[in-house]
């Protein structure tokens, strides 16, 4: 295992960077169709980023959930900058978050659509989504009518083990030193959601990019 660590001492294994071979992103296609899930394999970010702005409806609340994923692709600048889409974060940008906690709470909950990724793809079609605050969960799993998730090929693992020690010792630490320049406060590995499978035909699509995207 390589590991290095982050500037807080948090052990990161950067074997977890390493984008999966053909062979394992299209056996994690594959499961994920067969789950339920829409499946689109593109090449790059930027394939990625046309694929999305292509697929999202413009008459309808968009929710870019926060991701490194969607910010690095220029996709959440796409929701949020462009004025094309619905953003639901650009709709409140003015508005006092803490004043209005619930009215938040509660759109950004259950929008039309939410835009983001996931912390790990099992080859047997699993998705696997950690988060401090659970804020990313409620969409992602029932809340939005439709959800798009980003993930680039080394989020791809063999199995469930692995994908929530890639959490543990990969995602968390990168989001632990993001959130402390971003926020100024440590992350923590809060609630894990596991989404075995979307029973609603056509409501889940996974954009698969065959490199490295996010962490």
């Amino acid at each position: 295992m390589t590991e290095i660590t982050t500037s807080q001492q948090l052990p990161v294994d950067e074997t977890f960077s390493i984008p999966v071979s053909a062979a394992s992103l299209d056996r994690a296609a594959e499961a994920l169709s067969a789950n339920g899930f829409t499946v689109r394999v593109v090449d790059t970010a930027a394939d990625a980023r046309r694929l999305v702005n292509e697929i999202l409806p413009t008459d309808r609340a968009v929710f870019a959930s926060t991701s490194e994923t969607l910010r690095t692709s220029g996709i959440a600048e796409d929701i949020d900058g462009s004025r094309r889409f619905n953003s639901v974060r650009a709709g409140q940008a003015d508005w006092d978050l803490r004043e209005r906690y619930d009215e938040v709470r509660r759109t950004r909950s259950a929008p039309d659509v939410v835009v983001g990724s996931v912390h790990a793809v099992t080859e047997d079609g699993r998705l696997v989504t950690a988060s401090a605050s659970g804020s990313q969960l409620a969409p992602y799993a029932s809340g939005a009518a439709s959800a798009v998730w980003v993930v680039g090929a080394q989020k791809i693992v063999p199995d469930l083990e692995t994908a929530l020690r890639r959490i543990e010792t990969y995602a968390y630490p990168k989001e632990d030193a993001r959130a402390q320049q971003a926020y100024g406060q440590r992350s923590v590995v809060a609630k894990v959601l596991i989404t075995s499978r979307e029973i609603v035909p056509g409501r889940a699509t996974v954009v698969l990019v065959r490199e490295t995207i996010g962490f």
